[in-house]
């Protein structure tokens, strides 16, 4: 209980990280990205009549992002926002992915060379662009062509319209890393109907594009085959009126329905058994539902939140439940303040060891520093 107060509790110090939220969004103290934007083939532009595109451009590493690239994000929709010949902004990714989220792989190797700082500037960074993009004026378009996970999320779902295909992936997957949904996922998914988001949180379920139009994560589904008549209609628009850009999106959309096996569908068990308080009174209640229904369903939830680590789960739950009722600026300050305390790796080492065990090593066995209480048995 120690280890989750040091994590969740506010900082009065947060200004000293450089890390401030200011209701007119002024950037003006945002440190210079000179250096940072020594890669600039990683986010492509596209130019258009009346609009400007960024291309998420990693395909090898699924988009994953760098602090370079969400640095380049923040200048770019900086500079097109003040920019009175752009009326929007879109953005896609590059091959199968949208955005694959942060690259955690780069930032292991920082945390065990002891570059801290390096791991603290990548998130500052991403935050203020998620921040950016939920306060932004001009009409966005997200093209959530493939995998869309965790920061892919972040610097994608704030923004106005977001389009999802029959290849789009989505999950929150950072409890199963040791660490916790961020940029912007406690806000998000804490409007979700009932406990959905807590589920999703807490399991790394996915949802595909027919759900995530369900559930209210995306405006817009199309097949990706009508990619490029939705680009090229986009790309002739001479707007800034979101209502013309809704209505060319509306032309190719198409209206869809989960299937009978959508998570989606599960709804009401969801509520039952992630309406706890606590992790491990959501484990009791998946291991009695289970008993009483013979749910593969809930044997699965449970098995994920098995191999997940505790005190991710832990956090992962407050931090939703706080997200309820905070707005978008307050969850990514909270957010921002939880993972420079999990990097200082002062509480806890399973960041680092949740991505060694999973997408280093790949030895799948995370040797995690405390443990569930013991819980009842099927």
């Amino acid at each position: 209980m120690q280890k989750l107060k040091f994590i969740l509790q506010p900082n009065r110090a947060l200004q000293r990280y450089g890390f401030i939220f200011y209701q007119n969004r002024n950037f003006s103290a945002l440190p210079s990205y000179t250096q940072l934007d020594y890669l600039q083939e990683e986010v492509l532009v596209e130019g258009r009549a009346k609009s400007r595109a960024a291309i998420l451009n990693r395909p090898s590493a699924l988009n994953a992002l760098t602090t370079s690239m969400a640095a380049r994000l923040n200048r770019l929709y900086e500079s097109w926002e003040d920019n009175s010949d752009i009326g929007f902004v879109m953005m896609k990714g590059s091959g199968r992915a949208f955005c694959s989220g942060s690259d955690v792989v780069t930032l292991h190797q920082c945390l065990n060379q002891g570059k801290t700082e390096e791991c603290k500037a990548f998130f500052e960074t991403l935050y203020k662009f998620v921040y950016v993009l939920g306060t932004y004026l001009k009409p966005h378009v997200a093209i959530l062509d493939g995998i869309t996970m965790g920061g892919g999320a972040g610097i994608s779902l704030p923004g106005m319209f977001r389009i999802v295909t029959d290849r789009t992936v989505f999950a929150t997957p950072e409890a199963q890393i040791g660490f916790h949904p961020d940029a912007g996922a406690s806000y998000y998914l804490s409007r979700l109907p009932g406990y959905l988001g807590e589920y999703l949180a807490l399991t790394g379920d996915k949802l595909n594009g027919v759900e995530m139009i369900a559930c209210g994560l995306a405006t817009h589904y199309s097949l990706k085959e009508r990619l490029p008549w939705i680009e090229e209609r986009l790309g002739k628009l001479i707007t800034d009126d979101r209502s013309e850009i809704e209505n060319s999106l509306a032309q190719y959309g198409d209206l869809v329905y989960p299937d009978k096996r959508s998570v989606l569908h599960k709804l009401e068990t969801i509520d039952k058994c992630f309406c706890h308080d606590t992790a491990e009174e959501i484990m009791n209640a998946l291991e009695i539902e289970a008993a009483e229904s013979y749910s593969e369903w809930c044997i699965t939830a449970l098995t994920k939140l098995k191999e997940a680590s505790p005190l991710s789960l832990k956090v992962t739950l407050q931090s939703i439940r706080e997200g309820r009722f905070q707005t978008l600026d307050q969850c990514l300050a909270r957010e921002y303040r939880i993972s420079l305390k999990w990097i200082s790796k002062r509480v806890s080492n399973d960041f680092s060891e949740g991505i060694r065990a999973r997408l280093v090593d790949k030895d799948f066995a995370p040797k995690v520093r405390i443990e569930f209480k013991h819980t009842r048995k099927l």
